[in-house]
This record gives C-alpha cells, structure tokens and sequence, in this order.
C-alpha cells in the first residue's frame, strides 16, 4: 500500500453521470480515526460503507436519469486495501484509488477525489522543522520558542 492514501469521513467523492460531488460519511463505526489526534472527526471508511454514505445524499441530477436528482445507491467498493482490516464493522480500508459502484449508475462510475485527509501540525512537527526555513517563511516567529507563558516572548522585534 505504498503511497496511497486511506479514505476518511469528508472525502470528497464524485459519481462520473452526477453534476456535483459529496461528501463522504462514515456510518459503520465510532471507533478507528486517522489524522485526528482527537479522535472525533476522521473515522476510517472501510468496504462496509455501502448504501448512502454521502452528507447531502446526491451528486446533483444524474444522466442516467435523464438529468433527474440522483439517488446514489453504493451496492460495493472495489479497490480496496485488503491487508487492513477493522473489526467492527469487519471492513476492509479504503484508499484514494477505491470506486464504488452504484445501483442505477452502474460499475466503478463512483471515485474518490480527495482523501478527507489533511495535515495537522504536532508538537513533533515543530521540533523536527528546519530552523533556518521556519524563519525565512515566517520571520516574526520562532517556533521553538512558541509555547512559553508571555504570548509575545516568541516575537523576534528588536
């Protein structure tokens, strides 16, 4: 699974006949999370995410339908990462590369245009930055002093 990116709950998603792409929503579980230290928002999708896993519950009007609103209907996921597994709801991971295939539009006309991931900075990040190029992109503060009590202890005014 070199370089592929696990899908999480806010993916984007667009259906190849839909006008308007949706967001994904992950109903199988409340337990595995990526990307989140919280552990709140980015539940894994898995294989088992079938039906209509999407927040507004359409891709716009659909051409299969002669431009009437669409009602996706997920029937599987193909695609996905089959060395990751999560029990529950006993799903497989799915990735960037996933399509879904959908009852009235027919085989793989689902993909997955962004992973729902985004970066969020840790303590880490900040220790392991480069100094010399954290001061060049911003010049008023210095990261490593960051978190000291006197809020503006970090700025370099001199």
């Amino acid at each position: 699974m070199s370089q592929k990116e696990k899908v999480v709950q806010g993916a984007i998603c667009k259906c190849q006949f839909g006008t308007t792409p949706d967001k994904l929503v992950v109903l199988t579980h409340k337990k595995w999370y990526a990307n989140d230290k919280d552990g709140r928002e980015k539940l894994l999708a898995t294989h088992k995410d079938i039906g209509v896993p999407f927040q507004n519950k359409t891709f716009g009007s659909c051409k299969k339908m002669n431009n009437n609103p669409c009602v996706p209907s997920i029937t599987k996921w193909d695609g996905y990462y089959e060395k990751e597994k999560y029990d529950p709801p006993g799903g497989y991971v799915l990735t960037k590369d996933c399509k879904a295939t959908c009852a009235v539009a027919g085989t793989a006309c689902v993909e997955i245009t962004m992973s729902g991931q985004t970066g969020q900075p840790m303590k880490k990040n900040i220790e392991n930055a480069d100094e010399e190029l954290q001061a060049q992109v911003n010049p008023l503060v210095n990261m490593k002093k960051m978190n000291q009590k006197d809020p503006y202890e970090f700025l370099n005014i001199q």
